[in-house]
């Protein structure tokens, strides 16, 4: 039985990249989730009064790779220390954050992020949000695995 598990940390494009890479991991989508208005386009959440952030909903099956596994790599994939924003983008579509959607995510995201923060990975405060999982708004169809349809990358 597949599950669900939803990121964000940064610019959706190159998250994706990184998870649809992942063993285990049966698809991935991009959106807009975390913020107060309903049906967003990219125009809105870019203004940056939605609320929204950049995420990837993340499809996987779970005996093949762990939720860990997935923190993990939202872990080393971005930089969960700076504020509204990754490397050049900012705002706070740009942020970090997990959205859980069952009690054991949440229990293993607060751990992992615990976990980081008491082994002083990070040069400075880890400001990864960590909330309930809303309601998951599908990015317009070109965000979709857009490097894949036009080459290129972030270069993580």
């Amino acid at each position: 039985m597949s599950e669900v598990a939803t990121f964000a940390a940064g610019c959706f494009w190159g998250v994706e990249d990184v998870f649809f890479a992942v063993p285990g991991v049966e698809s991935t989508r991009v959106g807009y989730c975390g913020g107060r208005t309903d049906n967003p386009v990219y125009r809105d959440v870019c203004s940056n009064d939605t609320g929204h952030a950049e995420a990837v909903e993340i499809t996987y099956d779970p005996n093949l790779v762990s939720y860990e596994n997935l923190l993990a790599v939202f872990w080393e994939c971005h930089d969960p220390t700076q504020l509204n924003r990754q490397g050049p983008d900012f705002g706070d579509q740009y942020r970090s954050a997990i959205f859980y959607h069952s009690e054991a995510q949440h229990e293993s995201a607060c751990a992992s992020r615990a976990e980081l923060e008491h082994a002083n990975t990070f040069r400075r405060a880890i400001v990864t949000l960590i909330e309930p999982a809303a309601i998951f708004w599908e990015a317009e169809a070109y965000h979709q695995k857009y490097h894949q349809r036009n080459g290129g990358g972030c270069g993580f």
